[in-house]
């Protein structure tokens, strides 16, 4: 393999300014062994000191607001690689909120050459027109997008968009932007504060003309570590993505968040109280998903608490786990700005690695708009990170619409709860009594006559259960559980239900966690 070489160039790379070490060849490599010098690139700097130090952007960008700064809009006669294949790249100008420019490279056969910041590549209109005049030097990209004819032959969508620290988007065909994925999360919800680590640097690799998919490097750092990344990216009705990551640390990591997803809940059926919204739902995501191991489908409900939470769902090794919007319906929803009813759900599962034992990991966090993620999913391994320590995670993503196609048992379409009190009852039960109705569809159910002694599984950490009975619905395809639980005092209830039949589970695990202290 070609040494790394020296080309003698600072840019400003997020928080810090270092002296890069570009891996420019003389000779054609494959994209493996640029990866390999990524990776030697992201050991290397780990056994170096962080430098914190931020690399200040001109002075005309640092202080753009948000209409200056969508002003500024990329030209679309200047993408990259536009009249060569299926896929182009478009950029992000810095400024506003991205204040850490990235540096980005082309590998053109098997070659690497910088891509330098120009204004040309941009339109200034209206107040940003004033950019022209000022000087730019050391402006940089803050990110990039990935374009293909998804939708249409004759348009390039744009499907899949790096910007912002270690986050990235992605967008199936006939889906619109939802939820985020990140590289990596360290801390998150930690009385110390959360770590966010960045991707710094990005090697794009230019796809065969005829290529129907393509690759992505990353180089990632953060105090307490730095890593190396591989995307193989494919689009197409759901958008999948092949990481390959490799993290070398610095120091002690306390809590690693692999694979992470982030969303936004805001109120729906889960609510306990009233939004004062038109809007039925607000949300990007409904439901965390979850394969075990052993093989059993978990659903666990999302929530908008007064307080922030944590939950963790326990296994061997990690499986599969997602954020799911399955609700597709507009009426469920009936925003036509937002269009919550096309927001993707996304799915991961491990492909080989140091994943272990450990739990996904779910932090929902109080919000009072739905400009907040507040959904943050994850898998945290149980052996820790110790500084000087390697870990790979190899791992796939993809976009899906209501359910993975793996999953063949029947799902929860509704999670409905309110007070258990009879109407005009003399002597209600205290408002914490909570009536649940928890509605299944598909799998075994479909076409099951009502006639089928269908039974409801369910266990609570707490309290008790009252009630417990399963009917089918009007439809003929929907089965619901419905039951009252009574906490004890203050005590949430950690409670888990599926339905079976003459023995048979036939159903997903319906977990969720009832709080007392949730009612308004």
């Amino acid at each position: 393999m070609t040494p790394l070489t020296n080309t003698g160039r600072t840019v400003a790379l997020g928080c810090a300014c270092w002296l890069l070490l570009l891996p420019l060849v003389s000779a054609a490599q494959s994209t493996e062994e640029h990866f390999e010098a990524v990776i030697e690139r992201a050991e290397t700097l780990a056994g170096e000191p962080h430098d914190s130090r931020r690399g200040e952007l001109p002075t005309a960008l640092r202080d753009l607001n948000y209409d200056t700064y969508r002003q500024i809009r990329f030209r679309g006669d200047r993408a990259i690689w536009r009249d060569a294949g299926l896929f182009s790249v478009q950029l992000f100008h810095s400024g506003f909120l991205f204040e850490t420019p990235v540096t980005l490279n082309l590998i053109e056969d098997g070659e690497v050459r910088p891509l330098e910041f120009s204004s040309d590549y941009y339109s200034y209109d209206g107040d940003a027109e004033r950019l022209l005049e000022a000087d730019l030097d050391g402006a940089g990209h803050a990110g990039f997008r990935l374009h293909y004819p998804l939708n249409r032959g004759d348009y390039d969508d744009e499907f899949l968009v790096f910007l912002g620290a270690s986050y990235f988007r992605l967008v199936g065909r006939d889906q619109g932007y939802g939820l985020s994925t990140r590289g990596l999360a360290i801390d998150t919800g930690g009385s110390q504060g959360e770590e966010f680590p960045a991707f710094r640097e990005f090697w794009l690799v230019k796809p065969d003309d005829d290529a129907n998919e393509m690759s992505v490097l990353a180089l990632l750092d953060s105090p307490s570590l730095a890593g190396a990344y591989r995307f193989d990216i494919r689009p197409g009705r759901d958008v999948e993505v092949e990481v390959d990551a490799r993290l070398f640390a610095r120091r002690d990591v306390d809590k690693l968040g692999v694979a992470p997803l982030t969303s936004m809940f805001a109120h729906g059926d889960t609510s306990a109280y009233p939004a004062d919204d038109f809007r039925p739902r607000v949300h990007d995501s409904e439901g965390l998903t979850m394969r075990t191991t052993a093989g059993e489908w978990i659903w666990r409900p999302l929530t908008n608490p007064r307080r922030l939470r944590f939950s963790r769902l326990l296994d061997g090794e990690l499986s599969g786990f997602g954020l799911a919007q399955r609700e597709r319906n507009f009426d469920a929803y009936l925003d036509m700005e937002a269009r919550y009813d096309r927001r993707p759900s996304q799915w991961v599962e491990a492909l080989g690695g140091d994943w272990g034992s450990g739990g996904v990991e779910l932090v929902e966090i109080p919000t009072d708009t739905e400009t907040n993620d507040n959904i943050v999913a994850y898998w945290v391994p149980d052996e820790p990170l110790n500084a000087g320590e390697s870990r790979r995670f190899h791992y796939r993503t993809h976009t899906f619409g209501s359910q993975p196609e793996a999953q063949q048992v029947a799902s929860v379409v509704r999670t409905r709860t309110g007070w258990a009190a009879i109407p005009g009852q003399s002597n209600p039960p205290p408002r914490s009594r909570r009536q649940f109705m928890v509605d299944f569809h598909g799998g075994e159910l479909a076409g099951l006559d009502a006639s089928q002694p269908v039974d409801a599984e369910l266990t609570t950490s707490d309290g008790e259960i009252h009630q417990l009975q399963v009917q089918q619905l009007p439809d003929g395809d929907t089965w619901r559980a419905s039951f009252r639980v009574q906490p004890e005092g203050r005590s949430a209830a950690d409670m888990r239900l599926y339905l079976s039949l003459r023995g048979q589970r036939i159903s997903e695990t319906w977990s969720y966690v009832w709080y007392p202290d949730e009612l308004r």
